[in-house]
Formats: structure tokens, C-alpha cells, sequence
């Protein structure tokens, strides 16, 4: 397939979904304040195709966290029932198994965002801005630590701005005062992650193309 055909697939399969999740929401003023990052994603993807096209890989990982932000935007990031799914599919409880007492979708999540979205970024600081290899690196997950800080920001104004039930759905602290803080560590551990994965999958491959053993 080609690379437009790639992404015109992926972007009709995340219009579904997002009708999908638009079918009863737990909060439907929580659902459309959520979605309101989501269309700026996709029409920024759609606008900036003009002048930068990622690679089929990037373009994945991009919708993959899409997906999972719109699954949390259905039900409320502190009400996705991830955990009576798995005892139902699985026969056993997650929370139970890690001593968990809070629903930790948004966890997920906030570490999703550093793992799928920093190698989209590379590309992007590799190709457009012209870093070499290791400032790619250095500048993508500076950016992932950046906007995952900024984001809290946000968060926190449309709390104080919204207030009430609206503020405290997108809030989503579930009365934990460092919740802001994990969730940007959170996020930086995933971009080091991507960035390690990154790595020993080049390497990997260059091993593979030259005959010689990988490490």
C-alpha cells in the first residue's frame, strides 16, 4: 500500500471509532471537551501532509494514541473498565494483582504518550528541522516532557475554568495530590523507553543488513 493509502486507512478506521465512542459517553460535555484535542491532532496530520509526510510506522504509532485518548474520552479517563474486561476475558484482576486502588486508564495513558508519540517526533526533528541522530533523540523526548507539562496546564485551567463535575472529569486527579507530577514522569519514561527500543531495533536491523551479528 501506499503511503496515502496508509493514511487515508487509518484515518477512516479512527473516524469509526471516534462514532463509536461518541455513542452514549459516560460525560458528554467531558467527551466533546476531550475530542476537541483530537480533531486539532487530525487536522494538523491532514494540513501538514502539504509540506511533511511521516512514515507508515510514525503515522501508526500516532493514531494508536489517538485511539486509546478517544477510548478514555468514552468513559471518563477515571471510569474505563479495563479491569472488569480482563476478569471477564481473562479470569483475573489487574488492580488486585498490582495493589491497586485507583484506576490507572490514565496512567496508561500519560505513558502511552511518551512511547508512541516520540519516534513521530524524531522523524520529524531528523527530517524537517535536519538534527542528527542523537539531538533527534534529545530534542523528541524534550518535546514529549515539554508538552506533557504543558498539558497539566492546561488541565488545570479548564478545571478552575469549567469547575464542578466537568472540571473534575477532565481533571481526572481521583484524589491524588501528585497526580500531575506522576503523570509527566510517566510520560518521559515512555519517551526514554521509545528511544531505547528505538535504538536496539536499528541496530538490530543495521546487524541484520550487514551480516554481522547484533548485540
Amino acid at each position: 500500500m501506499s503511503g496515502r493509502a496508509v493514511f487515508m486507512l487509518l484515518l477512516s478506521l479512527l473516524a469509526v471509532f471516534v462514532v463509536w465512542m461518541a455513542v452514549e459517553p459516560h460525560d458528554r460535555a467531558d467527551w466533546m471537551l476531550e475530542n476537541a484535542l483530537v480533531l486539532l491532532a487530525v487536522v494538523a496530520l491532514i494540513v501538514t501532509r502539504r509540506w511533511f509526510v511521516f512514515s507508515n510506522q510514525a503515522y501508526l504509532l500516532i493514531f494508536a494514541f489517538l485511539a486509546l485518548h478517544e477510548l478514555g474520552s468514552h468513559y471518563t479517563y477515571s471510569l474505563v473498565p479495563y479491569d472488569p474486561a480482563l476478569r471477564k476475558l481473562f479470569g483475573f484482576s489487574l488492580d488486585q494483582l498490582m495493589g491497586w486502588e485507583r484506576n490507572q486508564f490514565d496512567r496508561l495513558v500519560h505513558l502511552a504518550y511518551g512511547l508512541l508519540l516520540t519516534i513521530p517526533l524524531f522523524e520529524f526533528c531528523r527530517r524537517a528541522v535536519g538534527l542528527g541522530r542523537g539531538w533527534g533523540y534529545v530534542f523528541a523526548s524534550a518535546i514529549i516532557m515539554a508538552t506533557s507539562m504543558l498539558y497539566e496546564l492546561i488541565e488545570w485551567i479548564a478545571a478552575v475554568w469549567f469547575g464542578g463535575d466537568l472540571g473534575q472529569a477532565f481533571l481526572g486527579t481521583q484524589g491524588d495530590i501528585w497526580d500531575a507530577q506522576k503523570d509527566m514522569a510517566l510520560a518521559s519514561i515512555g519517551a526514554v523507553l521509545a528511544v531505547a527500543l528505538h535504538v536496539l531495533l536499528q541496530r538490530r536491523s543495521a546487524g541484520a543488513d550487514t551480516g554481522a551479528p547484533s548485540r
